[in-house]
């Protein structure tokens, strides 16, 4: 479990680092003082393609690695079984009839 939970780390942290690379190469080709020709567009468009495939590479693994840890959580101790009632005690046993009365 743990090295999966390290795999989808470096995974976010590639994708964080794709974000920022496509968002400051972006910030570059729509620098105001730069021209935006026909080039450049199509530079646009692809680098606006790629920052969204990042965010969302980026969300699914967020989501992921929350529902894992999401599950790892302790499990509630379980409540304590109150004691069964104890049976109720014999009666005792009934007396033989005396031969006084059998008369």
């Amino acid at each position: 479990m743990l090295c999966a939970l390290l795999g989808m780390h470096d995974d976010l942290a590639v994708a964080e680092r794709s974000i920022d690379f496509h968002r400051d190469h972006l910030a570059r080709l729509i620098h105001p003082e730069r021209q935006i020709g026909p080039h450049e567009v199509s530079h646009l468009l692809d680098g606006t393609r790629r920052l969204a495939e990042a965010v969302a590479v980026r969300e699914v693994q967020a989501k992921s690695v929350a529902a894992v840890m999401q599950s790892l959580g302790r499990v509630p101790a379980p409540t304590p079984v109150p004691p069964a009632p104890s049976p109720p005690a014999p009666a005792p046993p009934l007396a033989a009839p005396s031969p006084a009365h059998s008369r």
